[in-house]
């Protein structure tokens, strides 16, 4: 059903990329920083340091995509741009685009996912432009502009020697057309047993970051005629959370037998909160400040719930960037109408700059393995 869209082989020109493990310090490091600072138990803050975010322009960025430039596209207030998510004993390191730049070179950075994950790519990659001078020695590596419709697409940082990728894969497992002999209320079929069919080529990364979630919803389901499948047995009366949870367990044991820990860092980031006022008429609730009281169903996503479940059980470690309840009260961050389809509301995905860079900055602190003290 879906089909690569890349003029070059990947495997070709990862195999110029030098690609070697990323340092790390020794599992008792994990655990005494897992001890002293829980990243996710904290609030939003006003940013003292007015001159700190937002992190880049997003004018200066040609990797972010037109329907997420929400200044470009006439979003007058900047307030949303000036929170810092605060651990409450610790503190999220302070972006140092020197330090990250070093830290990948000769590198090879993949993320997997749906649009929250392309936003988040788009995001890493200007805040890297940063400290980039030579801004033409960035670039994809295709030629490509940047849009949903391309499966894979790969930016460079020829300077660096390294490469931030994105392959999107909403589910995460095979997307077939439906097998013969199926009831005609079946169009396609969801394989739970098996991961993608690009998947081989997310192997040999030194960060793999994941995400699924967006797409495991009725409409974009059951509403379009897809039903799930275990080998040849379709599965109709199987309900979307245990779909999930099947299909990540078919995830989780492809990174076991495929994964080298040794050579690559593997996360997986929850799910992103939407805040509809109604999502039948698209009617979108873009507040002006985060949130103060948040509804449990926003904080507690049962897709969030079953990755950090699964990952408990794999044998390859897995850091999950828990971005689900700090991210429920960002009301204020959406695209809204600042898109560049204003008569369309989205408040399922984020302005860049904003909430995808504080994500990053999160990731950032794991690659570099250090939180600052509070």
């Amino acid at each position: 059903m879906t089909s690569l869209n890349r003029s070059i082989s990947f495997k070709h020109r990862a195999a110029q990329i030098s690609s070697p493990r990323l340092s790390r310090k020794n599992c008792i490091s994990w655990l005494f920083r897992a001890l002293i600072c829980d990243m996710y138990d904290g609030n939003w803050v006003v940013e003292e340091n007015s001159s700190y975010y937002p992190l880049y322009n997003s004018s200066d960025c040609p990797f972010v995509e037109q329907g997420f430039n929400c200044l470009v596209n006439g979003r007058v207030d900047q307030d949303y741009l000036k929170w810092r998510w605060k651990p409450k004993d610790c503190n999220v390191p302070r972006f140092n685009v020197e330090l990250v730049l070093e830290m990948l070179r000769d590198k090879r950075v993949v993320f997997v996912g749906d649009s929250m994950s392309r936003t988040q790519w788009e995001s890493l990659i200007c805040l890297l432009m940063t400290g980039v001078e030579d801004k033409t020695s960035v670039y994809e590596v295709n030629g490509n502009v940047i849009t949903k419709q391309i499966r894979f697409l790969g930016v460079r940082f020829g300077e660096f020697n390294f490469t931030i990728e994105f392959y999107r894969s909403v589910y995460l497992v095979q997307h077939n057309w439906a097998p013969e002999n199926v009831p005609r209320i079946v169009r396609s079929t969801l394989r739970l047993d098996k991961l993608d069919d690009i998947s081989e080529e997310w192997i040999d990364s030194d960060v793999l970051i994941f995400n699924s979630g967006q797409w495991w919803v009725p409409g974009k389901i059951f509403g379009t005629g897809c039903y799930f499948q275990v080998g040849r047995s379709l599965q109709l009366g199987m309900s979307i959370t245990t779909a999930f949870r099947t299909a990540l367990q078919t995830w989780a044991s492809w990174v076991d037998s495929t994964i080298n820990p040794e050579k690559t860092r593997v996360f997986f980031r929850t799910f992103e909160p939407s805040h509809w006022r109604n999502l039948t008429l698209r009617q979108c609730n873009v507040t002006k400040l985060p949130l103060l009281e948040i509804k449990g169903k926003d904080i507690i996503s049962p897709y969030s719930d079953i990755v950090l479940d699964v990952v408990k059980n794999m044998m390859v470690p897995v850091t999950v960037v828990h971005i689900t309840p700090m991210s429920a009260s960002r009301s204020d961050a959406h695209v809204g109408t600042w898109s560049d389809r204003p008569s369309l509301s989205d408040c399922s995905h984020w302005c860049l700059p904003g909430l995808p860079d504080i994500w990053n900055e999160i990731l950032l602190s794991y690659l570099l393995d250090f939180t600052e003290p509070d």
